[in-house]
């Protein structure tokens, strides 16, 4: 039983949602009640209504038109360094993006976010061509684990889904306190978790160099390969293979059935995304196509559940552990990539952010945790793109301009740090990357978050939910 705990351990960062959104909430009844003089009854009433108008709205889109000038330039090196960080943790870089476009470029905020999930697109898509590239290290098998995509994909793209739609109704300064709290954990468990594979590469290495001294063979060290935390069952009989050497085709380097299942499921959501854009908002059709995207999840979910349950597949990159899964634990699998697409889409940030420490949790390897994330970040971040560009929430031009730039910044930024990996031997690398995105991003998103909410309450301005249906 001992050995499951880290995967419920996973469930700590959306309890931790929930919780911060009714501390957010106490708040602005408090701030409500402080600006009254009425009695407890207008109290209730004026906290109700602070949260909830039909006929208004807090958002007001703010789109600066596209000209060369200084904020271009420091908007696409802050972008530049933000896709290369992101791509690397598989976390996006989304926390760095909105603060950039917002502060610097002049968009408003849920704009910002819409944009962010395009550079985060371009990001995820120059990342995974890199690492279709590459093989395990020490598993016959490519760096991505295709069987745990299937397995959590189908059901992050439906909570994606809802929480872009919670992302229209929410307002801004809701969105920032759930934001700062729900960063703030991750990235400390995901440092902690690079603290540990830290001392185990120590180890590693140590003992190497014991062995070598031992048998008069340290004039070279041998280069490190074992990735911390992953399977090292078959270790010893497989043959230790230079990274550059470890690449292969693309074509030969993809599991086409499970790849075709995932593409199954994007064609599908674009499809009910599409047929939404010709219903009316709130109609009984609009409702009948979202309730749809619930049979396209479950049916490709359910179908991994049993290869998995079965021993027809297994998670390859935990070995022995992942095979013969049990249906809880599998649940749990299913469970977790709802609640991240929840969160990736209400905040605006790639599904990564969340399934990038989780896959650690569960034990995958710093590379394969980070390339395994960005893979299903790709499909999860462009079913968002469609979604806003449906909801006309960005300018195009500028969405294709900044797609370029970290496009670009990701593939720069995995080939830079897999060289680090492989010259200093420390796949921790990547956790602290991981980590440090994360981190600037609670700082930098939370700063202009508090910000605006100062403004606003300052103004009186309307702060509560935004009304889907108007």
């Amino acid at each position: 039983m001992a050995v499951n705990h880290p995967k419920w351990k996973a469930f700590g960062p959306f309890l931790t949602l929930m919780w911060s959104f009714l501390l957010a909430s106490i708040v602005a009844f408090k701030q409500e009640y402080q600006d009254s003089d009425s009695s407890d009854t207008d109290f209730f009433r004026s906290s109700v209504d602070s949260l909830w108008q039909a006929d208004n709205s807090g958002y007001h889109h703010v789109w600066p038109d596209m000209a060369f000038n200084w904020r271009i330039i420091v908007g696409t090196v802050i972008g530049f360094f933000g896709a290369a960080f992101g791509s690397v943790g598989g976390v996006g870089g989304g926390g760095i993006f909105v603060p950039m476009l917002s502060l610097i470029i002049g968009f408003d905020p849920k704009s910002s976010t819409a944009i962010s999930k395009c550079m985060i697109m371009g990001g995820a898509i120059s990342a995974v061509y890199y690492n279709l590239k590459l093989r395990h290290p020490t598993i016959e098998m490519p760096i991505i684990d295709y069987d745990l995509v299937v397995l959590i994909q189908p059901m992050l793209m439906m909570g994606i889904s809802i929480g872009v739609t919670f992302n229209v109704i929410f307002a801004d300064w809701m969105v920032t306190v759930l934001l700062i709290i729900l960063f703030i954990v991750v990235s400390t468990k995901a440092f902690l978790k690079g603290v540990e594979v830290w001392k185990e590469e120590t180890i590693f290495k140590m003992e190497n160099a014991k062995r070598f001294e031992a048998d008069d063979k340290g004039k070279d060290e041998e280069e490190y390969k074992l990735l911390p935390g992953g399977s090292s069952d078959n270790s010893e009989n497989v043959a230790m293979k230079d990274l550059s050497e470890a690449d292969v085709g693309v074509i030969a380097n993809v599991r086409w059935k499970q790849f075709g299942l995932l593409v199954f499921v994007w064609v599908s959501y674009l499809a009910l995304q599409i047929t939404k854009n010709y219903t009316s908002t709130c109609s009984l059709a609009y409702w009948v196509v979202n309730l749809m995207q619930i049979p396209v999840s479950f049916s490709v979910w359910g179908y991994q559940v049993i290869c998995l349950n079965k021993g027809w597949r297994k998670i390859e990159s935990k070995g022995d552990e992942g095979a013969n899964l049990q249906v809880l634990q599998l649940i749990a699998y299913g469970f977790l990539g709802i609640m991240a697409g929840i969160v990736g889409g209400l905040l605006g940030q790639g599904g990564g952010f969340i399934m990038g420490p989780v896959f650690l949790e569960l034990g995958i390897p710093p590379q394969v945790a980070s390339a395994t994330a960005t893979f299903g970040m790709m499909f999860s971040s462009s079913m968002s793109v469609v979604e806003y560009y449906l909801l006309k929430r960005f300018p195009v031009p500028y969405a294709l301009y900044f797609i370029a730039v970290a496009t670009i910044a990701a593939f720069v930024g995995q080939h830079a740090v897999r060289r680090l990996v492989a010259v200093l031997g420390r796949a921790s690398i990547i956790i602290f990357i991981l980590s440090f995105t994360i981190f600037v991003s609670a700082v930098s998103l939370g700063g202009v978050g508090i910000s605006n909410m100062i403004g606003k309450i300052e103004r009186h301005d309307y702060m509560g939910f935004d009304n889907l249906c108007k």
